[in-house]
Order: structure tokens, then sequence, then C-alpha cells
């Protein structure tokens, strides 16, 4: 029992080093899948930004126009809904493109002399380019209506290795378990769906759930309502995550747990990959 618990600890430890190590590999695989993705079309990168630009130009009419949504925590509506916009779409699209890495890279995977492992983290970070130059774009919109970049903005940086960290230790959980079981990229995509709404993105949980605090804390313990409402706080509020001890603790306690079980499945299974692909 002692020498099985040993054997996990070190599988568990030796994935980091291994990243590191590969990380010119990781790197240029990264890139070569973001430039893969758009290869062919005349736009090219471009359509990495449609869609989320027309998502968001969608819902501020859906919810400005049409439900005349008021001004959520006294900020005009299209700025805080961009600040929830923009992390969740990098974890979707990262959670997304995790989850089929294995199954996308099958050929690197039947190969006995490839580091199997490297493969979520590559899907991951191509998600990772459109982030940060849409968080860029945030920030000038934020800037032109008045909000000027301060110190507080720098915690963006600490609310995306929040989001990174989070995603990759489920994408390391869900590419393992849909090489033995492909409904789960339907699964996936369902609870993303349902995530949008429950994170919450599109509403404000202060006004709505105003007078269920209790319900109003679960809400809370998702980890990506953490991230969402920590860009809010850098971009909008100008509140530090350190002002917020209880949720910073139960969010990296919840995303350790996702990471620490995510490893632990994928080392276990990865020993199968190659004969079920």
């Amino acid at each position: 029992m002692e020498k099985k618990t040993t054997s996990r600890f070190r599988q568990f430890i030796n994935l980091p080093i291994e990243l590191v190590q590969n990380r010119t590999l990781i790197g240029n695989l990264a890139k070569n899948d973001f430039k893969t993705r758009f290869a062919g079309s005349y736009l090219g990168v471009i359509w990495a930004f449609v869609q989320p630009i027309v998502t968001v130009v969608v819902y501020w009419f859906v919810f400005t126009v049409g439900l005349r949504q008021g001004r959520p925590s006294g900020h005009p509506f299209v700025l805080w809904l961009m600040a929830g916009l923009v992390p969740w779409f990098f974890f979707s699209e990262a959670l997304n493109g995790g989850t089929n890495a294995l199954i996308e890279y099958n050929y690197l995977v039947k190969k006995v002399v490839f580091n199997i492992d490297i493969l979520p983290l590559v899907k991951v970070l191509s998600a990772i380019f459109v982030h940060v130059i849409f968080t860029a774009f945030t920030i000038v919109l934020c800037w032109c209506n008045g909000y000027i970049p301060s110190v507080y903005l720098l915690q963006i940086i600490y609310y995306m290795i929040c989001n990174f960290l989070l995603v990759l230790g489920l994408a390391y959980f869900t590419s393992a378990v849909v090489v033995f079981f492909r409904d789960l990229t339907q699964i996936v995509n369902i609870v993303l769906q349902i995530g949008m709404w429950m994170t919450p993105i599109m509403w404000n949980i202060s006004d709505i759930l105003v007078n269920h605090p209790t319900l109003a804390k679960v809400f809370k313990l998702n980890p990506m309502y953490y991230i969402v409402d920590g860009f809010r706080n850098a971009l909008l509020d100008h509140i530090w995550f350190w002002e917020k001890p209880l949720w910073t603790l139960a969010f990296w306690i919840i995303t350790l747990l996702f990471f620490v079980i995510g490893v632990n499945v994928f080392n276990r299974l990865k020993v199968h990959f190659a004969d079920v692909l």
C-alpha cells in the first residue's frame, strides 16, 4: 500500500518537471495548433475573435435593448458583461480542446517515445493566445469608457493563472476519460452551456439573490465565479483578491483538488491510451 502511494506521488511530482523540460516542444505545438485551426481560410486567425465579439454584441443587445437590463453594480452593462465573458471564453475553449487532445493527436499517442503528458497542456496553451488579446481589447474598451487602468489591473495576471490551472486540471481528467467514454465530449458541452448561466455571467448575483444569502454562497462556490468576479474586481470595482480571503482559500482548495484528481486519473489510464486509440 505504501509503495503504491509513493509511486502515485512520484508520478504527480514528475508531471510539472516533465512539462518544464519539454517547454520548447509544448510552445511549438501550441503555436502550430493555434495556426492549423484557421489554415486555409481567407481571414485566418481573425475568425478566432469573430465568434466572441458577435456573442458579446448579441448578449448586449438582448439584455440592454430587449430586456432593458440596468447598470449592474453601477457599471455599463456591456463592460460588466465582457469582464465576465472573457475568462469564460478561455475556460470553455480550453476545456473543449483539452478534452479532445488525445483523440485529436492520436497519432502521437501511439508513438512509444512521445511524452503524451504534454498534449492537454498544448490545447490549453493554444486557447490562451486569443484570451490574452481579447483581455487587452476589454481593457482598452474600459479605458475608453472612463475606467483608467490602475494598479488593480495587475491582478488580471493572477486570475489568468487561476483560470489556467483550473482548466488544466479538468482537462487532464476529461482527456483521459473521453478515450474510453466518447460521450463525455457531449456531456462537457452541455455542462459548459449550463455553466455559463450558473456562474453567473449574464445576471448579477448580488441583485437576484439578495434575499437568498445561502443560495448565493452555493453559487459562489463555483470556482469560475471566483475568476469572473475577479476580472470584474480588477477592471471595474478595484478590489484586491486578498480582500476576500475565504473565497480565495475555497477556490484554491477546489482547484488543487481538481488538479490532483485529474493528474492521478490521467497517470493511471495513460498506459491504455495507445491500445484504445
